[in-house]
């Protein structure tokens, strides 16, 4: 092949897409709200934390989630609801407030908790055990309601709704 044959076979080769370019159903904006259902956490010590969640349960609200969203008010969040037990991986991309994730099991117990999760971060924030669903909170709502692993979750999708 003569250099020109190359030259004229690169110029109509297209070139990769930058990175920095967004894929067509990346979410661009928040996500309107979502329908709210009543969820409650039970401490180890018995106190009752009633909260209105989102519900996010299509594969679309999932992947945008909070993203864009500016603020979590306290009591209030997002639930992930993955339909069956499985080994779960978030980002805070395009989050540009801190969360805490409690990953959640099928009977309902907090298995894993990342709290503080970084804004805007694209590190991977794994559920470390398969989990049926994720709260997402504000940052700090873990510590500030001593919310820990073995905590239980009242919610209908674990067949315990609060009363």
């Amino acid at each position: 092949m003569t250099r020109r044959h190359l030259l004229a076979l690169l110029a109509a080769t297209p070139l990769a897409a930058p990175a920095c370019v967004r894929a067509a159903d990346e979410p661009t904006a928040a996500q309107p709200e979502l329908p709210r259902e009543q969820l409650v956490i039970v401490t180890h010590d018995g106190v009752k934390h009633p909260f209105s969640v989102e519900m996010a349960m299509t594969p679309e609200q999932q992947r945008t989630g909070l993203m864009f969203r500016t603020t979590i008010p306290d009591g209030t969040g997002m639930f992930f609801d993955w339909g069956a037990p499985r080994l779960q991986t978030m980002w805070m991309e395009n989050c540009p407030v801190g969360e805490d994730m409690l990953f959640i099991g099928e009977d309902g117990t907090i298995r894993h908790i990342a709290e503080r999760t970084v804004p805007q971060s694209t590190a991977f924030i794994s559920s470390v055990v398969p989990v049926r669903a994720t709260l997402e909170v504000a940052a700090g709502t873990a510590e500030k309601l001593d919310i820990r692993v073995g905590d239980k979750v009242l919610q209908r999708i674990f067949g315990n709704a609060p009363t």
